[in-house]
């Protein structure tokens, strides 16, 4: 059995590792791209939309359904790949600092 209130004295520890990892999210980049390259985007571990790229050559008038569909594509794979890249980077910056206890989840405290 562990020791709790030695678990407790450290939550502070805890704490402040949590929120420097969480922190640091704004440094992690994840990109999605979609219709092969033609659109890509940059997407922080906060899931904030940081750039897109878009290839001039599909930037036709009679192709804005296609390019929209496209961005929403590439955002949606970026933001998937962020939120990835953000649990393991929290779960990095926070390893050994909780004892493992069967069945306790505590992946809501990584953002």
């Amino acid at each position: 059995m562990f020791d709790m209130m030695k678990m407790m004295g450290r939550m502070k520890e805890v704490q402040a590792k949590i929120k420097e990892a969480q922190d640091n999210l704004v440094k992690v980049k994840a990109t999605g791209e979609a219709g092969g390259g033609m659109v890509n985007a940059t997407v922080n571990g906060k899931k904030q939309l940081i750039a897109i790229d878009i290839d001039p050559a599909i930037l036709k008038a009679e192709d804005k359904v296609l390019i929209q569909d496209l961005v929403v594509a590439a955002v949606n794979k970026a933001s998937d790949e962020a939120e990835v890249l953000a649990k393991e980077e929290l779960k990095r910056a926070t390893e050994g600092l909780l004892p493992n206890i069967p069945g306790m989840d505590l992946s809501n405290l990584m953002g």
